[in-house]
């Protein structure tokens, strides 16, 4: 069994790559890898929202999609209360919205990695 070393943010769009197979998903998995996993509240909730909108799009895939979101509770990601009033800010600062400034606030509080595929909310790390 691998022993987790670090805690790492994920947000939705890495969340959704792995659970939906998207084509990224073996990069967020190498980067998740023996990382324990924390997210705000408003995660699971992104991921269902993924969900629906692909069922909507794809729904000859209903069955497929409803069972790889299934998976999503198998990854364990803990959840961090987010202080609002700074995320608020956050947001204001960077131009993200306040969901995607809820991971960048959680990585910059405890000064954790975010794993991303959100090319805006990766601009925002490293500014």
């Amino acid at each position: 069994m691998a022993t987790v070393t670090t805690v790492k943010v994920v947000d939705a769009s890495a969340a959704c790559a792995l659970v939906f197979g998207e084509p990224a998903a073996s990069d967020v998995a190498a980067a998740l890898a023996d990382a324990r996993l924390v997210g705000p509240q408003l995660l699971p909730f992104e991921v269902a929202n993924t969900c629906w909108k692909k069922i909507r799009k794809h729904p000859d895939k209903r069955s497929e999609l409803i069972r790889a979101h299934d998976l999503f509770q198998r990854l364990d990601i803990g959840s961090v209360a987010i202080d609002f009033p700074q995320t608020v800010i956050l947001a204001e600062e960077t131009g993200l919205t306040a969901y995607d400034a809820a991971y960048l606030w959680i990585a910059r509080r405890f000064e954790i990695e975010l794993v991303t595929l959100d090319s805006r909310l990766q601009a925002a790390l490293v500014s």
